[in-house]
């Protein structure tokens, strides 16, 4: 049997990466806490969006054992791979297709908004964290500084209009390991770490309000006890203002 050399290459660069993303982003992780935390005491929501790849980080948080009820994911057959996936790569990039879908969530400025998008030039994501702005809602970014910066040409950047940005650190790319008798690379880690960013950032929220009076709101695996009526109590508190419950 041959040995998995590159595959463990990938899981080390991987736990490398993520090992490294406190530290690198310790002061926006403490303020991304900070607005969810002021916003779960208004009773206000956590709007979760990204494109292509980068909307599985908002059906990463939806629903999720673990997780927090306040967590709304914006979701748009266009934008995402199920369907289509070469239509998306270019409805991603077209100006104006993100406010339509906005439309059918009432973003506001008792809010925090999640834009996820690795690159952080392409128009939908970039529009999306204007219009969370335009409504007053605190605009949260997760993208690669290092990606953005070489991809932006002169445009805009997701990491200019959030409010915070938490950067994952993935290179330009997103494929971290060399085929070997190549020049290419795979092993993307863009999607592991933006899990474990705003994984960390709830599970900090989660923290602090566990400590208030009304506690926080975080779902149970359904195989656990007393999940079906803690998960049931939690459904009833947010399905009128989650449209995907």
């Amino acid at each position: 049997m041959s040995e998995a050399t590159t595959a463990k290459t990938y899981l080390d660069g991987l736990a490398e990466r993520i090992g490294a993303l406190f530290a690198h982003n310790e002061a926006a992780l403490a303020k991304a806490a900070d607005a969810i935390e002021a916003t779960a005491a208004k009773d206000g929501l956590v709007y979760v969006f990204g494109t292509g790849h980068s909307h599985l980080i908002a059906e990463e948080v939806h629903y999720r054992a673990g997780g927090l009820a306040l967590t709304v994911p914006i979701l748009a057959t266009a934008t995402m791979l199920h369907e289509g996936a070469l239509a998306s790569t270019q409805f991603e990039r077209m100006a104006g297709i993100v406010r339509p879908v906005f439309d059918r969530y009432p973003v506001g400025p008792n809010d925090v908004l999640f834009v996820v998008s690795n690159s952080g030039v392409n128009a939908a994501p970039v529009e999306a964290a204007q219009i969370g702005k335009e409504r007053g809602a605190t605009v949260i970014a997760i993208t690669s500084e290092t990606y953005s910066k070489e991809a932006a040409g002169g445009r805009t950047r997701l990491a200019d209009v959030a409010d915070i940005v938490l950067d994952n650190g993935a290179p330009s790319g997103d494929a971290t390991v060399a085929v070997p008798g190549s020049e290419l690379k795979v092993g993307p880690v863009s999607t592991s770490i933006g899990a474990a960013l705003i994984n960390a950032v709830l599970a900090e929220v989660a923290a602090r309000l566990q400590g208030k009076e009304t506690g926080a709101p975080i779902y149970l695996s359904a195989n656990m006890p007393g999940a079906a009526e803690n998960n049931a109590a939690l459904v009833r508190r947010y399905r009128t203002r989650n449209p995907h419950l």
